[in-house]
């Protein structure tokens, strides 16, 4: 996927995220501001996942082994958490309240690329 669509599925995945999860907020005046803060989320979101992501699978291989891949739902959660953490550094109004609306938005935002990806490759 080329990098603006790439930006793109991550905008919806959290779109939905927002809309589906209690705990995930985004905050904004009007639409425009809400669509422009989610474009900017999801690109601190894909930095996050291009960046850090790698580090943090390399660093938790063993428990990728021990849990059978498991792992992955916690380490998705935990760049969710820090994209929503480093939202409050650029002054970006999105927040993830807890570990829990980490994890479930993490699936969401997950399921949401999956299906859009499937559909964008047939």
């Amino acid at each position: 996927m080329t990098a603006v669509l790439q930006v793109l599925v991550n905008a919806l995945g959290l779109a939905v995220a927002v809309w589906a999860v209690p705990g995930i907020e985004l905050t904004g005046d009007d639409d425009a501001d809400r669509v422009l803060t989610l474009l900017l989320v999801a690109v601190v979101f894909g930095l996050v996942n291009l960046v850090v992501k790698p580090l943090t699978q390399l660093v938790a291989l063993p428990l990728y082994l021990l849990t059978l891949g498991l792992i992955a739902f916690v380490v998705n959660a935990l760049m969710l958490w820090l994209t929503s953490w480093l939202a409050g550094v650029f002054r970006l109004p999105f927040s993830v309240e807890g570990f829990w609306a980490a994890l479930l938005g993490a699936l969401v935002i997950s399921f949401v690329g999956w299906l859009v990806s499937s559909l964008v490759d047939r």
